[in-house]
């Protein structure tokens, strides 16, 4: 695709708006050479530049340095759009609304879990199902799913499934309180009521790993990373099911409503997949209150997750959790469409921030942070693929300035899960995770769970194979970047030496 890229500075590059007609704002795109070539490779840049054709798009539309090819917006898409005649794209969403990532600390060092690492891995997979279609432990009625899409991680902490101070460490305290339930269909609640503190499948995982390198130590100890060999857990899942019903409800009502719009009409010719709507009009405003609902399950989810993760630590380690002080970092998400406010030309303007697959990351003195790390900058969580480091970075202003306040979200696939199953397989994956000292614990699939693709053999450990790092983006390569365009700083590096996968 030859498309004319100006180098604006050191990995920062941008499409003109004079490109294409339909532009409405230039595109840009944060990436190191090596990234960019990979990013021209299938078809992120034209989604970039299809992004910049939505009515009310503030001053670009965006990718990162992890952005690859997605439905309708590329995964790494941000985009913001004004309230007054602005749109909301759930394609700018994804159908995981608020899949996201928490950063879990500890007190205890590698040599106190290595010994009984197994066992725990046992009792979380246990705890914590991972897998398509799996059920939690929290079995809820009607109504009390309902107060969980309103409350989120406060419905958690009011239930004792966390404390009082996981609220403030999750982005927006864990609740969007414009979630409206009487937007959501029946269909979706009973998908979703009973997945409430599960993993999911496909890239989501939980990792127990230890700090590898800090790079900044103050930061590091001001986030409670103390040193090299500190135990620390990840969580990585989202809205599973319920929210990909939602999702796939409003593109289909999007779709119907486009077509009576003739603005709306054009950009339904130009790229289907950004199906939208008018923030202003009733569908739109719908959508956002039931993505609201959807991202508050998601944190709930996740804060699920945390409390059985202490639970399993106080059984196998005969400890109490606030003895091993396990404490969250912050949880933020990392595909969601959220109200915020940023100054564009000079002024300050209502924007709906779409970030989809990639992460908040505003700097130290932001209103909007957490008293705990306001004077710091908000923590920012980068997850490498399986067997790569994981980052935590935090956010600076050049973030705020230029990209919403965003940055990248993880790795970024570079290889299909078709093609990644053809070239490797799973056994062999888990063999050599073994040996670097990379315990895996996956549900083993049986001949009825595939629909065999030509060329691919059958599989029982094919997650591990569809998730292997070699189908990834280097994660340093990707958080280097992240530096050099100034769009966020390193602080420590973990690598993993336990992981559950679906």
């Amino acid at each position: 695709m030859d498309v004319p890229l100006k180098k604006i500075r050191e990995d920062v590059w941008e499409v003109p708006q004079s490109y294409k007609d339909y532009m409405r704002v230039p595109a840009r795109i944060y990436a190191a050479e090596g990234l960019l070539a990979k990013i021209k490779g299938d078809l992120t840049l034209q989604q970039t530049i299809n992004v910049a054709s939505l009515p009310g798009i503030e001053k670009y539309s965006l990718v990162m340095p992890d952005g690859h090819q997605g439905y309708g917006f590329p995964i790494g898409g941000v985009a913001a759009t004004n309230f007054e005649e602005g749109v909301i794209s759930p394609g700018g969403v994804g159908y995981d609304i608020n899949c996201g990532v928490r950063l879990i600390r500890t007190n205890l060092k590698e040599e106190d879990v290595r010994p009984h690492l197994s066992d725990i891995l046992d009792s979380l997979f246990e705890y914590i199902p991972a897998g398509l279609g799996l059920s939690g432990k929290v079995m809820l009625s009607n109504s009390q799913l309902d107060e969980v899409l309103r409350g989120g991680t406060e419905w958690c902490v009011e239930n004792d499934y966390g404390w009082e101070e996981d609220i403030a460490r999750t982005e927006e305290e864990g609740r969007l309180k414009a979630a409206n339930t009487d937007k959501i269909d029946e269909k979706s609640k009973k998908r979703g009521a009973p997945q409430l503190g599960t993993l999911g499948s496909g890239n989501h995982f939980l990792e127990v790993e230890v700090v590898d390198e800090i790079f900044d130590e103050p930061l590091a100890k001001a986030f409670g990373i103390e040193e090299k060999g500190q135990v620390t857990v990840l969580v990585h899942t989202g809205g599973r099911g319920f929210s990909h019903g939602v999702c796939a409800y409003y593109l289909r009502t999007f779709e119907r409503e486009m077509k009576k719009d003739e603005t709306l009409a054009r950009i339904l010719g130009l790229e289907r997949e950004l199906a939208c709507a008018y923030l202003s009009s009733d569908t739109g405003m719908d959508y956002f209150e039931a993505m609201c609902a959807c991202a508050n399950y998601a944190f709930a989810n996740r804060q699920l997750a945390t409390h059985w993760i202490r639970t399993v630590f106080a059984d196998v380690l005969q400890r109490s959790a606030e003895n091993m002080d396990i404490k969250l970092v912050y949880d933020i998400a990392h595909n969601i469409a959220k109200e915020e406010e940023h100054i564009v030309g000079g002024k300050r303007k209502k924007l709906c921030v779409h970030r989809k697959g990639a992460t908040r990351a505003f700097p130290a003195g932001d209103e909007r942070l957490p008293p705990i790390y306001r004077s710091i900058g908000q923590p920012v969580l980068i997850p490498g693929s399986m067997g790569t480091r994981s980052f935590l970075a935090v956010g600076t202003e050049v973030a705020k300035d230029e990209t919403f306040g965003s940055c990248a979200h993880g790795s970024g696939r570079e290889m299909s899960r078709t093609a990644a199953m053809r070239k490797y397989r799973g056994g062999d994956v888990r063999e050599e995770l073994a040996k670097r000292g990379i315990l895996v614990k996956v549900r083993e699939r049986s001949k009825r769970d595939v629909r065999r693709k030509k060329g691919i053999q059958f599989d029982k450990y094919g997650e591990l194979a569809e998730e292997v790092s070699a189908a990834y983006k280097d994660p340093e390569v990707v958080v280097r970047s992240c530096e050099v365009s100034g769009i966020a700083r390193k602080v420590a590096a973990f690598r993993a030496i336990g992981v559950i996968k679906g």
